[in-house]
């Protein structure tokens, strides 16, 4: 069990302050879905003039379009996030605004957007969106869908309950609630692959609500289960839940 062991104290040492998976490289691996949502972003970019991203994270996304319209904003609610996004956003020309992680308000004027767009929103601000895109404008967002990689929280945590808030048909009734018209919710489960024990650790620390109370000490048996099935199997595969929104707001 030594390499267990290894593998376990490197994943507890690397640091998790932000929203960052690139220490998962070689480790671990999410099949993309295949509508491609970063190449419909910059597709649809073009003739906007007033683009949002809600809950950008690190930046990454609207960080590494090639250009973006005249108004390009952000919102980020999560410091260590917040630290990484600010130099990227800056360079890349995209104001970057800070919002609360309690008070579900966006900080601009009604109508303010053409465009708004997120990738993997921890809760989505149906009343706030509807509000500040412009007559005609769209919402173009990738959701994480119901009981995105249940297997891996299964195996450490016992049987789950369905995450039916996640559910496309609970999202569409939200978005309808809100005053917008829903054109696209789609979803798929890409195939996703953990090659050692301390990348599922490391994941584990960065999303912690995908198994409550999370530690390697009181998992350890589950842990000591899922390294055996790696090394026989060469890794451990699970699927997540991706869905595509795509939704305006009547001319």
């Amino acid at each position: 069990m030594d390499r267990f062991e290894d593998l376990i104290r490197e994943a507890e040492a690397a640091p998790v302050g932000s929203w960052d998976f690139t220490w998962l490289d070689g480790r671990a691996v999410e099949e993309r879905p295949t509508w491609r949502y970063f190449d419909l972003v910059v597709d649809r970019i073009r003739g906007v003039d007033a683009l949002l991203e809600v809950q950008a994270g690190s930046g990454t996304m609207i960080g590494h379009l090639s250009s973006t319209p005249a108004l390009s904003v952000a919102t980020e609610a999560y410091p260590p996030s917040v630290a990484l996004a600010a130099p990227r956003l800056r360079a890349a020309g995209v104001h970057l605004l800070v919002t609360s992680q309690q008070i579900q308000t966006l900080p601009f004027a009604d109508t303010s957007f053409d465009l708004v767009i997120s990738r993997h929103p921890v809760e989505v601000w149906w009343p706030e969106i509807a509000r500040v895109l412009r007559p005609g404008g769209t919402y173009l967002a990738q959701h994480v869908g119901p009981d995105s990689l249940r297997s891996l929280g299964e195996r450490l945590a016992g049987p789950c309950p369905e995450r039916s808030a996640r559910h496309p048909d609970v999202e569409r009734r939200a978005a309808e609630d809100a005053g917008l018209r829903v054109h696209r919710m789609d979803m798929e489960r890409p195939r996703t692959v953990f090659c050692d024990i301390g990348a599922i650790v490391y994941f584990l620390r960065l999303v912690p609500w995908m198994v409550p109370d999370f530690s390697v000490s009181s998992h350890r048996e589950g842990l000591h289960a899922l390294h055996r099935t790696i090394v026989r199997q060469g890794c451990f595969e699970t699927s997540a839940c991706r869905v595509l929104v795509e939704a305006t707001r009547p001319s």
